[in-house]
This record gives C-alpha cells, structure tokens and sequence, in this order.
C-alpha cells in the first residue's frame, strides 16, 4: 500500500530544494571569488605587476593578461569552491538544527542533498570543459602575451615539462628548470627521424652563450643508451628477411653509466617567432595531447609525462563530484557556522587532494610506477569516503 504524503509534502520538498540549492550557489559564489583572487594575485604578484611598475605594461595589457589567467586559475578555484560552500551550507543547516526538523518531517538526508549533488555534477561539467580546453589555450595565450612584452629570455626554447623537438637531431625532455640546473633530463638522438641514442640524467645544468646563441648541456650520473646495430642480411637470402625477427634485434639496447656527460655539440636556441612556438604540456588541450601522445609514441619516445598530463587534467574535473560528497557529511559533522573554519576544513583536504596531484606529476618520469594513475587515487578515496560517509549520515537520521 503506497504511503499516503500530506497533500503539502511535495511542494514543501520543491521549497526545500530551492532555499538548499540557492543557499549552496550563494555560497559557491562566495567562496570562488575568494580562491580565485588568491590565486590570481600570486600569479599577477610574480609576472605582471613588475612589469607596470617598471613601465613594460599598460594597464590595458594587464587587465588582458588577468583576463586570460582567470580560466585557468578557475579550474582549480570551483573545485574547492564546491568543497568549502558545502561545508559552511551543511555547517550551519546542522548548527542552526533545521538539518533536525527536515529529518523530523520524514525527509531523509540523500532526498535532500539529491539537488546539491546534481550542481556538482553540473560544475564538474564545467571543470571539464575549463580543464581540457578553455584553461590550456589561455595559458598558452597568456604565456605568449609575456613573450610579446620581453618576459621570455633568448632561452626561451629551453622550457621545462616539454617535449623540445625544433632542434635538428634531437628530442630533448626536463621535467624541472631552476635557472641553469635541471632535473630529470631525457636527450634522444635522431638519425633519419629515427632514435639511435638516448640518456637520462636525474640532474644537470646548462651553460649559454649569449652571443653565439648556443648552449651547451653536462649531465650527472647519465645512462647512455644506444641502439645495438643490425643487420638486415642479403636479400638473397630468404631465410634472414623475417620481419619479426628484424623489429626483435632493432629493440635491443646497449647501456653504460656516465658519471659526467655532454652532447658532442652545442646547441642552436635561434627563438623562433613566437606564433611558431609549440605549447608546453599544461598548455595543451585534451585533444593536443592525445595527438603528442599519437605522435611521442610512433617515435618510440617515453610519453609517460604527456600521459601524466591528460589524466590529470580528466581526473581533476571529477574533483568537484568527490569534493560535495565528503564535504556534505563532514559538514553535518563539524556543527559549526563560522566561515573560517568551513573554509580551513577546505585547505586542508585540499592539501591532501593535490599531495597525490604532486606526487603522480613529481613521478612522471618514472613510467615502472604508473603515474598517470596516481592521480585518479584521490578521485576515488573521496568520493568512496563521501559516500560512505553520507550513507552513515542518512541512516543515522
């Protein structure tokens, strides 16, 4: 026999909804405002307000510049926009007891935040659209409009986090740049397009000469690989022609360890002009990357920096759907109604979200320990710990 609702339930469930859901976006307002200023000053702080003092840059062109970097910064600022408004909504709702009288009306806690729930999805929406094309090209655009201004140096081609394949010979991957010291070097050497030496160097440095426009590169503790040379064998003979057996040798590889090593000759960093510039990883899109990783790995280079890359930027738009399901309960939980500790509850599961960010992008040169996957980890502890958390929540009321 189907329960008999009072002829008001429905639409004071719909009243519900609507006060919970506007209450949520006022403070997802809120609180996205306040993330994106923060990060937007830390990035304006470092590149653009040196540049107006200095007179390099009209307030026209850093109003411009502030335009493009606010996509960008807006892929990380709704994620913990969505994390902080659900704490501080579901903080106060618990603290003010209404969260007690809706339960005592016979509404359970998933029939409630079932609105909520669906807005995250929506934003996540928005994350990805944002995360794998909006962001990526305004970065790109933001970067080249520093070019423009003098910002980039003559080295400019040296760039960390990059494939650099301009130059004639070789593919030349850093995973960090400090001034002239480098981290996790990859030096692939080409012949007729094809790879016939590659070294990896967990550090380095680069001296340049300005004048000749050259650089040079010394590298510590390098693995010097080259490709064992083979043979195809005379065409008379049938029995040597075996494909599989040619694809099986060509494979095989020669290594030693170099304490100390630098390329045969220097190298030639004429910039190109900046519109022929290729983009960094993080200033591709989605479908940019796909075509890096088509192309890294016809040429048998190690994409596991490019593969890092795109799973981030697919795994960082579900941050919002993970984010609302644990901070509904945890908000239930707290009882509290001021903003500042809403908001500190957020950094710090913020801060543990990105931890595993870190770690997978700090591991991206090391493809034995899958490091695109280790940035999904968090997607799943939060949205596991969320669901378990609300379910707990619900059954309790």
């Amino acid at each position: 026999m189907a329960k008999d609702w009072p002829s008001n339930f429905l639409p004071g469930m719909r009243t519900l909804h609507r006060y919970l859901t506007r209450q949520v976006l006022l403070a997802l307002g809120m609180t996205v405002a306040v993330f994106t200023f923060v990060l937007l000053l830390g990035n304006v702080a470092r590149e653009i307000f040196d540049l107006l003092v200095n007179r390099q840059a009209s307030l026209a062109v850093v109003v411009e510049a502030i335009a493009l970097l606010i996509p960008y910064v807006l892929v990380f600022a709704l994620p913990m926009g969505m994390l902080a408004a659900t704490l501080l909504v579901f903080g106060r709702f618990s603290a003010d007891q209404e969260l007690t009288a809706v339960r005592a009306s016979g509404i359970s806690l998933v029939a409630l935040v079932t609105p909520v729930l669906v807005l995250s999805v929506l934003v996540s929406g928005l994350c990805a659209w944002l995360n794998l094309q909006v962001g990526p090209a305004c970065r790109g655009a933001y970067k080249r409009l520093l070019y423009n201004l003098g910002v980039e140096k003559m080295d400019h081609l040296l760039t960390e986090d990059r494939f650099i394949d301009e130059i004639p010979g070789y593919i030349i991957y850093t995973r960090k740049i400090r001034g002239d010291q480098l981290e996790d070097v990859h030096f692939y050497k080409l012949k007729n397009g094809e790879i016939i030496q590659r070294v990896t160097a967990p550090s380095g440095r680069y001296e340049l000469d300005k004048a000749a426009r050259k650089v040079s590169f010394i590298l510590t503790n390098a693995i010097l690989e080259t490709r064992r040379s083979f043979t195809i064998g005379d065409t008379n003979n049938a029995a040597v022609t075996d494909s599989t057996q040619q694809v099986a040798e060509r494979d095989q590889w020669d290594a030693m360890r170099i304490e100390e090593f630098s390329p045969p000759e220097d190298i030639d960093l004429a910039p190109p002009k900046e519109s022929q510039r290729p983009p960094k990883l993080s200033e591709m899109s989605f479908i940019q990357l796909r075509e890096e990783i088509r192309t890294l790995n016809d040429r048998g280079v190690d994409l596991t920096p490019a593969l890092v890359q795109l799973h981030r930027q697919v795994a960082f738009s579900f941050a919002s759907l993970g984010f609302t399901l644990l901070g509904i309960p945890l908000g239930i939980r707290a009882h509290r109604r001021e903003t500042s500790a809403g908001i500190a509850l957020a950094l710090v599961l913020v801060l543990i979200y990105y931890s595993f960010i870190i770690l997978g992008q700090s591991l991206e040169t090391r493809p034995e320990l899958a490091p695109h996957l280790i940035v999904w980890i968090p997607n799943f502890l939060f949205q596991l710990a969320g669901g378990v958390l609300l379910w707990r929540a619900n059954k309790q009321g």
